[in-house]
């Protein structure tokens, strides 16, 4: 009898193992490929992807669009005013920084100045203050007055170097008015200089 409780028992067994197998062959086997829904991070990057394809170019001179530009304003001033202080008798680096009415007037300036004997030395100390005093488009340009508040130590002397003004160990304080402007539908990023104010 105890014989046949062992075949029994192996039976048993060999049924299970047998359900188990054809169990997991039928889960197994449906599965030939990749199934189901993008993970969660592939989904986000899709999303992402459809939004950065929706955003338009900011159109309006908002707080953080004016924030950004007088960054570069501060920057474009002090390159314009390093450049003209420059010896050379024609305007280099701030070149692109100026339209073509105002880079002929520092141009001719520079040249009056160079016939005349004229030494400039101008050291660039720093910017106070820049502040926008108003901002106009006018179809697609956009013009920004910016109020600038400088230092600079500045000195002309003539070719026997004898100073005809400035003083070269006298801090001077600087007061201007600059009008930039730029093309908004242009891809061209830059502004120009396109007025002084006075």
């Amino acid at each position: 009898m105890n014989y046949s409780f062992e075949y029994i028992d192996i039976i048993l067994l060999a049924m299970i193992a047998g359900f188990i197998f054809l169990r997991l062959r039928g889960i197994l086997g449906k599965r030939t490929g990749f199934e189901g829904k993008n993970p969660a991070q592939f989904k986000d990057v899709l999303k992402n992807i459809k939004v950065e394809q929706s955003i338009k170019p900011k159109e309006n001179f908002d707080v953080e669009a004016q924030k950004d530009f007088l960054k570069g304003a501060k920057i474009a001033y002090e390159t314009i005013i390093t450049d003209f202080s420059d010896n050379d008798n024609k305007i280099t680096s701030s070149k692109p920084l100026l339209n073509k009415e105002i880079y002929n007037q520092f141009n001719e300036a520079l040249k009056k100045r160079s016939e005349s004997g004229h030494h400039a030395e101008i050291t660039f100390i720093g910017i106070n203050s820049a502040e926008i005093k108003e901002h106009k488009k006018i179809g697609n340009i956009l013009n920004v007055t910016v109020n600038f508040i400088a230092e600079v130590i500045t000195c002309i002397k003539d070719k026997d170097k004898k100073i005809i003004s400035g003083d070269p160990e006298k801090i001077k304080k600087i007061y201007d008015t600059w009008v930039f402007s730029r093309d908004t539908t242009s891809a061209n990023p830059n502004w120009q200089l396109v007025n002084i104010l006075t």
